[in-house]
């Protein structure tokens, strides 16, 4: 029980903690849009992850929570009448509402239709978000203020760092309930019907039911999701709900690593950090992003989470040790080769679109001008090199990897 309860009890205190090192309002605003990731994408997951359903509209149950909770921070006699860390629960209520209603004829099977019945849910809903003008406010969106409901032991959540602790107590109760689901019969046998559909029918467990409950949990927690997005920003728009914002959660959850539970965590962290401080530094982070995703999924399937649960089997025999070495010879020259590579994508961004006489520009720190031609050759030779470098030592790294992973002695 110690072992079992000892991620929860160190998350819980970084999570306490993180303020206190982080204390710009502006760090508290990235935390909070990346714990909101984290609930996101951990719904999604027990689709995808747990249950095979492959989902290009799930977008639509945390935006559609989102606009409820938004309507009810409008509604002020009745917003008035609880406190706001309650708000969350009537999101998930709506978000497993729709959900129950898309899942009656949508879960009916998995693969390829359940895939393109939830893309078209989600653009039909999406569409309807400046139709409906009454519940989704058009193109402009809904706009609230949480600081009208109840006082919550005399807390108005006037100040970030107030709704910044709100956040961090619905991750991690979301996260420990998901994670509980999945323990449960049903979240068991999603993983069955995931793999072998036939094979749970003929063990007396109906798929489609499986999937309808997996579904709607799903749409519980992508409704708190919402909810909490409701509370931070005070406004919702169609972006909350159409089909970018489903694609950037599937690309969150695969980064992350679809196969563990806490890959989709991983996945949230790494995205929301490239999609914030990387963003203040290039406009190019979606083409880094994007970079990003394409080699996970050709090089490493399993996601972040994957690549780090690969070493277990070398730390279980002891053998961890071996790879050090290897890795700063492989990995630290491949590491240079990508930044020179990345300097060459922005020196040739910049000389495209920049302002005519605009030449200089500002790279790791270095001011230089992007015209001539010796920045050119620099960034060219530290690409050649580093690559160069890596591809050379990767036989040795290749080696010692797979003795860190052989039974025996070492050498």
């Amino acid at each position: 029980m110690t072992l079992t309860l000892a991620p929860w009890i160190l998350a819980a205190v970084a999570l306490m903690i993180m303020p206190y090192i982080f204390t710009s309002n502006s760090a508290l605003t990235i935390m909070n849009q990346m714990w909101i990731t984290v609930i996101f994408a951990l719904a999604y997951n027990m689709l995808l992850g747990q249950g095979g359903m492959l989902s290009f509209g799930h977008a639509v149950y945390a935006g559609v929570g989102g606009f409820a909770c938004m309507h009810i921070m409008n509604a002020s006699d009745f917003f008035a009448s609880f406190p706001l860390p309650v708000l969350p629960v009537f999101g998930g209520l709506f978000g497993a509402g729709l959900a129950m209603i898309v899942g009656s004829f949508s879960t009916r099977s998995a693969g390829t239709v359940f895939a393109m019945i939830s893309l078209g849910v989600g653009e039909l809903i999406a569409a309807s978000s400046v139709i409906i003008v009454a519940f989704f406010g058009g193109e402009e969106g809904i706009s609230g203020d949480r600081t009208y409901a109840m006082p919550f032991f005399g807390n108005e959540f006037l100040q970030q760092i107030n709704v910044y602790y709100l956040t961090s107590f619905w991750v991690l109760l979301s996260a420990a309930l998901m994670y509980l689901w999945s323990r449960t019969p049903v979240g068991r046998m999603a993983n069955a019907v995931r793999d072998n559909p036939e094979r749970a029918e003929f063990l007396g467990y109906s798929a489609r039911w499986v999937r309808f409950y997996s579904f709607v949990a799903s749409g519980f927690f992508a409704g708190i999701a919402g909810g909490l997005f409701a509370i931070n920003y005070e406004i919702l728009t169609e972006e909350n709900l159409n089909t970018t914002s489903s694609g950037i959660i599937l690309l969150v959850t695969f980064l992350g690593g679809v196969g563990f539970f806490f890959g989709p965590i991983i996945g949230a962290i790494v995205f929301t950090l490239v999609q914030t401080v990387l963003s203040l530094q290039t406009e190019l982070w979606a083409f880094y992003a994007g970079s990003l995703f394409l080699a996970t999924v050709m090089f490493f399937p399993g996601g972040l989470a994957g690549l780090l649960m690969m070493h277990v089997p070398a730390f279980k025999l002891g053998k961890a040790r071996l790879l050090v070495r290897p890795y700063i010879k492989t990995l630290l020259p491949a590491a240079i080769g990508i930044l020179g590579l990345c300097a060459l994508v922005e020196m040739t961004f910049h000389v495209r679109h920049a302002a005519q006489g605009d030449n200089e520009m500002t790279l790791f720190w270095t001011t230089f001008d992007s015209h001539t031609l010796l920045p050119w050759l620099i960034a060219i030779a530290v690409t050649v090199v580093g690559i160069g470098i890596a591809k050379r030592t990767s036989p040795a790294l290749k080696e010692a990897w797979s003795e860190a992973n052989s039974a025996g002695g070492v050498s």
